[in-house]
């Protein structure tokens, strides 16, 4: 095998993996998600409140769960996997009702930006765009809007995709 073959093979092996990581996260499914990450994984993130520490992959699922798994609506709006400077590079886009943080009971667009060493698992640093609520102009009846992808700015609900 050449090197450039090798070199393909592990990043779509990376680029698989977080797609299973942000497979996981559009359902909530928070055990597919920590058996994503490393048992070493020491996880630091930039949020709204403030930076979190955490090591391990339960501590890292649990993070997620208190973000958005008390969400009574959740959308994964657009998420994309790529590489940065030989890491891993994962974001996504989510609409959430209510939002984290306490800040909010209507919708709002949570963006988060992480970058990731992955071989077998994924060892993470994430960063946190503020929430913002979406432009009322865009549709003004928050409660009835659908996703924001596709045509018309709707989608199935049923809906999980990677762009």
């Amino acid at each position: 095998m050449s090197v450039v073959e090798e070199k393909n093979t592990n990043t779509v092996a990376r680029w698989s993996l977080g797609g299973v990581f942000l497979e996981a996260l559009a359902n909530r499914n928070y055990t597919r998600m920590a058996a994503t990450l490393g048992p070493t994984v020491h996880f630091r993130a930039m949020l709204p409140p403030g930076p979190m520490d955490l090591d391990g992959p339960e501590a890292v699922a649990d993070a997620f769960r208190s973000w958005f798994g008390g969400a009574d609506d959740f959308e994964l709006v657009d998420a994309t996997v790529g590489e940065v400077g030989g890491r891993l590079h994962l974001s996504w886009r989510l609409r959430v009702r209510p939002a984290p943080f306490g800040i909010g009971d209507g919708w709002h667009v949570i963006e988060q930006q992480a970058y990731a060493d992955a071989t077998e698992t994924i060892e993470l640093w994430i960063c946190c765009a503020p929430a913002s609520r979406p432009s009322p102009s865009a549709n003004t009846d928050q409660s009835q809007r659908g996703p924001l992808l596709g045509k018309g700015g709707r989608m199935p609900k049923d809906y999980v995709g990677l762009a």
